[in-house]
């Protein structure tokens, strides 16, 4: 709980995953990839409830065997690959709130983003709550660098590069005067209950960044992306001395 709020984390973790099979079940450093964000959740200063949403009850069974509750399996119709998020989101709402288990805060944490950690959920909550009423939801966003747009190139009818964003290559500008963007990393998704069943989503006009440090944003999407993580994780201690 924080400032009197009632903080529910919720893990979705279907069983189908097409990418990269059987993913949100993949070993990571010797736990299955749903274990992280559980793990996280429950080290949270101010989660009240883990819940994990999944339609496999392998998966249930590894995720309470990790610390989350399991009080229903996900209906097949929240589990196919074109159901929106939205759909098991309110699922789990409506089905806890049917059991008298109310909630204030929905903390949204994806196995595919297993480098998050307690104290980033709690630095979400906090930043969160502190800027009531201005905004009702905080989301995970990291800086585009490397990928800034101002660097993008399409290729034109004879297959020769051409700047996307500007007249010739001699106008790019340089990294350091670019405008500051960022994009969705799904490292964590955090809103109010009462505005992410107004808007049907964690990002409106009145969503804060929480912003990740590039080596937090990395998402499993296929195997490549299951390598780096795994490196970023032996190498975690070494990544802090650099930042210090």
């Amino acid at each position: 709980m924080i400032d009197g709020l009632r903080v529910l984390a919720l893990v979705p973790a279907r069983a189908g995953s097409k990418g990269l099979p059987g993913k949100n079940i993949r070993p990571l450093l010797g736990k299955p990839l749903l274990a992280w964000p559980i793990e996280a959740a429950r080290a949270s200063r101010y989660v009240d409830r883990v819940v994990i949403s999944t339609d496999s009850a392998e998966f249930a069974a590894l995720a309470q065997a990790a610390g989350a509750d399991v009080p229903f399996l996900r209906p097949a119709e929240h589990a196919s690959d074109t159901a929106p998020s939205i759909a098991f989101i309110e699922h789990a709402l409506d089905t806890l709130a049917a059991a008298g288990d109310h909630c204030d805060l929905l903390v949204l944490l994806e196995p595919t983003s297993p480098l998050t950690e307690a104290a980033d959920i709690d630095a979400a909550l906090e930043a969160l709550v502190a800027a009531r009423p201005l905004a009702e939801s905080i989301v995970g966003v990291t800086a585009l660098v490397s990928t800034h747009p101002a660097f993008a190139v399409r290729l034109d009818a004879q297959g020769l590069m051409q700047p996307y964003a500007a007249t010739s290559f001699g106008l790019l500008p340089r990294r350091q005067d670019t405008e500051p963007l960022y994009s969705l990393d799904g490292s964590l998704y955090i809103s109010t209950v009462e505005a992410l069943r107004r808007e049907r989503g964690f990002c409106h006009a009145r969503t804060l960044p929480f912003i990740t440090p590039r080596w937090k944003s990395f998402e499993v999407d296929d195997l490549v992306d299951f390598i780096c993580i795994e490196a970023i994780l032996a190498n975690r201690a070494l990544i802090l001395r650099s930042e210090a």
